[in-house]
């Protein structure tokens, strides 16, 4: 009698297992330990076993500053020491808003999808090997000799070349290559809308903090003629022609001076912060922004006609993105319906297998072989629960969609041109408005100053008059921003505020000057 070997099956993996199958629930130690207490980092940002409190027992929520997150980067390289006009600020802004950049990168992902869809127009080449060992001990009982173990061994490798290639397909690639190219364009013609933006952007904010730096020069100036009256009044007071009231009065006109240019000047600290905000820069930046208030602009706007709607609809990059999103909502259609044909494809093979085959003591047995094989074949879809007419009316309904948003844009930028364009002529009568207004209210001023300087006046009307002509300055300097920005606005919404030249030269704007009268200030 031979007796057999007993194998048992070895425990340790199965005990591992039963170790291990806890580990998954104690990553709860990451997480806070309860809803009313802080999370604290602890080793491995486990949390913390003690809690965060303040000196007064309360509970702290901070989390644990990391300084290199204040690191701001910076792409472009700021000269603090020019003057930075308008051109110089879009340039700036053009080269460092992230806007701008989130769409260049945008842009070069659409245009590899294009080559992505070429690509699967081209066979697939691909490599492949498979190696393989075995061996295996065998008990054998053998008369005379009694038991025997046989070793087996067996090993091989297998390199191989495939083909696969698709060869026709009722023209699904070409249509997904025609919504490739559509996207692409749409995202290149998105690009420059993003850099318009950024110029218009700038171009608003840049005469905004302008308005704001005439301003506070305007208060300045209330608070000298403020201080002249003052002057007058303590004349008048030392040669006993003034009373003791009309000084007080003129004193607390001095002081309203100075009230005013203190808000003035966190007015234009705003609009500076606001102007860095727009370019895409950091805040902290001290830059020195060269004034353009002074000049000049049109009389007056007649308005815009159907030609100049029509010119600027064809040039508007949102216009052509929307047009190309809708082509290729059409060729999503045709990719649809190339589901229903049926696909051709050529597969092919290369391949040299080779093994080694050995048993116990007898000699190795090789093999060396190769294969080859190529395979054109057909797939034509039969039933499908209706899933590829399902798909295709999904499709339809993406490219109705599309038309309609496409009409709607259409419909909005027309609204935006003409909203724009009113805006502006209103902006250059309240120009005009303001410009007058401030040639009397200076008359004004100068008469009464000079009425009480002779005793013909009262300081109350010189008060007054002081005011409005602060006023009138005030209105003055907001009326011409208001129409340098609503000439920026009229040019952007047509597509035609394309440049920096274009954005500090609104007033010699093909759109601008078509019907206007010669310009002023």
């Amino acid at each position: 009698m031979t007796g057999r070997r007993c194998s048992t099956f070895p425990l340790w993996p199965v005990c591992a297992l039963l170790m291990l199958s806890g580990c998954a629930t104690d990553a709860l130690e990451l997480a806070p330990s309860a809803p009313d207490k802080p999370w604290v980092t602890g080793e491995k940002g486990k949390a913390s076993t003690t809690d965060a409190t303040t000196t007064t027992g309360a509970a702290d929520f901070g989390v644990a500053s990391k300084p290199e997150l204040a690191l701001i980067s910076t792409p472009v390289e700021v000269d603090n020491r020019r003057s930075y006009d308008l051109p110089a600020l879009i340039d700036l802004a053009q080269r460092s808003n992230p806007s701008t950049r989130n769409a260049w990168e945008r842009a070069k992902q659409a245009a590899l999808a294009v080559g992505m869809t070429e690509a699967v127009s081209l066979p697939m080449i691909s490599a492949n090997v498979i190696g393989g060992y075995q061996r295996s001990k065998r008990p054998v009982d053998v008369p005379i000799i009694g038991e025997k173990d046989i070793n087996t061994t067996v090993k091989g490798v297998v390199p191989a070349l495939a083909l696969k290639w698709l060869v026709f397909d009722f023209g699904q690639r070409a249509a997904l290559r025609e919504a490739a190219r559509e996207v692409s364009f749409a995202a290149n013609v998105t690009f420059n809308a993003m850099h318009q933006k950024v110029i218009f952007d700038v171009t608003r904010r840049y005469y905004e903090h302008s308005a704001a730096v005439t301003g506070h020069q305007i208060a300045q100036q209330t608070l000298r003629n403020s201080k002249a009256v003052l002057a007058a009044v303590q004349a008048k007071l030392n040669e006993g022609r003034a009373t003791t009231v009309e000084l007080a009065l003129a004193r607390q006109q001095v002081a309203q001076a100075e009230l005013r240019i203190v808000r003035a000047n966190g007015q234009e600290q705003n609009t500076y912060q606001m102007l860095l905000a727009g370019m895409g820069v950091n805040a902290t930046l001290d830059l020195n922004i060269k004034g353009a208030l002074d000049r000049k602009i049109p009389n007056r706007f007649d308005g815009v006609t159907q030609e100049v709607i029509e010119a600027a609809l064809s040039r508007r990059p949102d216009i052509q993105a929307g047009y190309a999103a809708m082509q290729a909502s059409q060729a999503g259609i045709k990719v649809a319906k190339a589901e229903f044909m049926p696909k051709v494809f050529i597969a092919a093979t290369l391949s040299a297998p080779s093994g080694d085959f050995n048993i116990g003591a007898l000699p190795d047995l090789n093999s060396q072989s190769s294969q080859k094989g190529m395979i054109v074949g057909a797939s034509i879809p039969i039933f499908d629960g209706g899933l590829r007419a399902a798909q295709l009316k999904n499709a339809q309904s993406v490219a109705n969609v599309a038309s309609e948003t496409f009409r709607k844009m259409q419909l909005d930028a027309v609204a935006e041109i003409v909203l724009a364009s009113n805006a502006l002529k209103t902006a250059l009568a309240a120009n005009n408005a303001a410009n007058t207004l401030v040639q009397t209210s200076n008359i004004a001023f100068d008469a009464s100053l000079e009425a009480y300087k002779n005793g013909l006046g009262t300081i109350t009307i010189v008060n007054e008059t002081n005011n409005a002509l602060l006023d009138a300055r005030l209105a003055q300097a907001d009326a011409k921003a208001a129409a340098f920005i609503a000439a920026a606005n009229l040019a952007f919404f047509a597509g035609a505020l394309t440049s920096s030249d274009q954005a500090s030269n609104l007033a010699d704007q093909p759109i601008i000057t078509r019907t206007n009268s010669p310009s002023t200030q």
